[in-house]
């Protein structure tokens, strides 16, 4: 009879947030059975996130040692077989509690089954939802929360799209508002947000561009079609990306940002009057530079999380129509059981190594899973 493997972290006694490393823990269990209006997905591959790092770390809120960790899973619907996704590769959506609405998540109201009214959270490793999580051979979620995945897509293609893609689209084009013919510059490529930033940006007829601290990343960058790109390493790259745009669009439009730091100083001499800035992480600390020259260019800062349970489904039809495939920087076979692998993916976050994501294949092996190759 299958049981359910997990994966979650082991608490450590005194463990202080930024100073510990909480180990992973392999857990066995029997496989849950879907409920009302709820799918059984037979999980085939997971994928990390910066954010499974920082779990681990403890420099994440609200974690949980008993939930599942990972947020981006790609699996097949195994029961009920009245379900019309019954047999079907599907995408599992990586948070809870945020339908359709553009401003923000908005607020589940209790029902009989659930008394509580739920809030917001991404999936794994968390105490809101802690039955969530794809680093497990099998997971019960709602069945508005799977969406068919793209026919195109390997199992660990698929894995790599969810967060990241979803943080993307919303960075890009909810926020954004990025449209054809204008100048995007995406920060931080190699990370899998970004790269997503990168192709949805290429695919929609803008102009981008891209910084990083690897000369071997800005040239993947532009393989995959951007215009152009430096090293922020450099202390004045902003005057050397100026001297890269076209004559005719001296300026950026957008910048999609995920570190924070001087973003703003450095964009006011970029953007046009009126450009907007959409930030979603501060890996560099969690305050930023505002200053007056910023307001009297009426630039626009603009903050964002993921997605909502709508965009993620508008994501997943751009990504099927024009035959996007994430980029996948690394594959460790071997299922959840191969925790020595898995904690090398982790060193690969830890360190900044990876071009793409990284994927744990749950469920076998998969040829051609590292693609597409660059």
């Amino acid at each position: 009879m299958p049981q359910n493997q997990s994966l979650t972290i082991k608490p450590i006694e005194g463990g202080k947030p930024g100073k510990v490393y909480y180990p992973l823990h392999l857990n066995t269990s029997p496989v849950p059975t879907p409920g009302p209006g709820q799918v059984l997905v037979k999980v085939q591959a997971s994928a990390l996130n910066h954010r499974d790092l920082f779990i681990r770390q403890h420099l994440y809120p609200g974690i949980s040692f008993s939930a599942p960790l990972l947020a981006d899973g790609y699996g097949t619907v195994v029961s009920p077989s009245s379900s019309p996704l019954y047999n079907k590769p599907v995408l599992v959506t990586p948070s809870r509690g945020w339908i359709s609405s553009p401003d923000g998540p908005e607020p589940i109201p209790a029902t009989e089954t659930n008394r509580e009214e739920k809030e917001w959270s991404v999936i794994g490793g968390s105490a809101r939802y802690s039955d969530q999580g794809t680093a497990q051979s099998f997971i019960v979620v709602p069945e508005e929360e799977v969406f068919p995945a793209p026919g195109h897509l390997t199992s660990a293609e698929g894995a790599a799209l969810p967060l990241a893609g979803l943080t993307a689209w919303r960075a890009l084009i909810t926020k954004g508002e990025a449209e054809r013919g204008q100048n995007v510059l995406v920060t931080g490529i190699g990370g899998g947000v970004a790269l997503a930033a990168l192709q949805f940006a290429v695919k929609k007829g803008c102009n981008v561009y891209v910084t990083s601290s690897s000369q071997e990343k800005i040239n993947k960058a532009l393989e995959m079609g951007a215009k152009g790109g430096v090293l922020y390493t450099e202390a004045t790259w902003e005057k050397t990306l100026l001297k890269q745009l076209p004559k005719t669009r001296p300026f950026i439009d957008v910048i999609v940002d995920g570190s924070g730091g001087d973003i703003v100083a450095k964009g006011i001499k970029m953007l046009k009057q009126g450009g907007k800035i959409v930030v979603y992480g501060m890996t560099v600390g969690p305050k930023m530079e505002w200053n007056m020259n910023a307001v009297l260019k009426n630039i626009e800062l603009r903050g964002t999380s993921m997605g909502s349970r709508a965009e993620f489904g508008d994501m997943v039809k751009f990504v099927d129509e024009n035959k996007i495939k994430p980029v996948v920087s690394r594959v460790v076979s071997g299922g959840l059981e191969n925790i020595q692998g898995i904690d090398g993916l982790f060193e690969d976050l830890k360190g900044g190594k990876q071009f793409g994501k990284l994927v744990i294949l749950v469920d076998g092996e998969e040829e051609g899973a590292r693609s597409p190759k660059l």
